[in-house]
Parts: C-alpha cells; sequence; structure tokens
C-alpha cells in the first residue's frame, strides 16, 4: 500500500475520487499476498496491482462501476475455475479474493 501513497496525495490534491482494491485472501496459488493494492481514479488512472497483470483489467472495472455508482462496496472472487477469471487470464490455479471500495478522504 505505501508505493501508491504519493499518487494518492497527488488524485487527492487534485480532488479526484479513488477506489482501493486489497487482497484479501487467496487460495492455493495466487499471483500477490494479501494486502497487496491498487488505486484506480475517476478517469482510470491506475497505481499498484492486485495480481500481476492477470486480473487488472476486470478490477479496473469494477473499481470504475464503485465510483460511478453502479456497483456497491464488496469482495469479489476471481478463480481459475470461474469462466470469467479465466477470460481475464487468471492461469495460476488458485483463488484471489479482493475488497474494492471508494476512498473516503
Amino acid at each position: 500500500m505505501k508505493e501508491l501513497l504519493d499518487d494518492l496525495d497527488r488524485w487527492r490534491g487534485e480532488g479526484k475520487r479513488v477506489a482501493v482494491a486489497r487482497v484479501v485472501d487467496i487460495e492455493g496459488s495466487g499471483p500477490r499476498d494479501p494486502g497487496a493494492a491498487m488505486a484506480v481514479n475517476e478517469v482510470g488512472e491506475v497505481v499498484g496491482s492486485v495480481s500481476g497483470g492477470c486480473v487488472e483489467g476486470a478490477v479496473v472495472t469494477e473499481a470504475l462501476s464503485i465510483l460511478e455508482g453502479d456497483r456497491d462496496a464488496g469482495v469479489i472472487t476471481f478463480g481459475y475455475s470461474d469462466d470469467e477469471a479465466f477470460a481475464v487470464g487468471l492461469t495460476c490455479g488458485g483463488t484471489i479474493r479482493l475488497f474494492i471500495e471508494e476512498l473516503d478522504w
């Protein structure tokens, strides 16, 4: 999370809304450990990583949906057996759970 702080501070200064995704659980093999974080601002700028690249695009979509009010904050799961997860490239054989929420300045 520390690697995000400079960008988060800059975005806050610019008045941008931000959603943060954090790895909260992994089962089996996972690309990043719990605590890994990624932030997405309302214009789609991204910092950090929750999966080493394999599900980042889907996480950006979910984060923007939260910022647009189309989805509530909560846990999203990606796993090898999930059709959606395979489609976005999670092939490590495990399952990752992310908590995504809007950052409350």
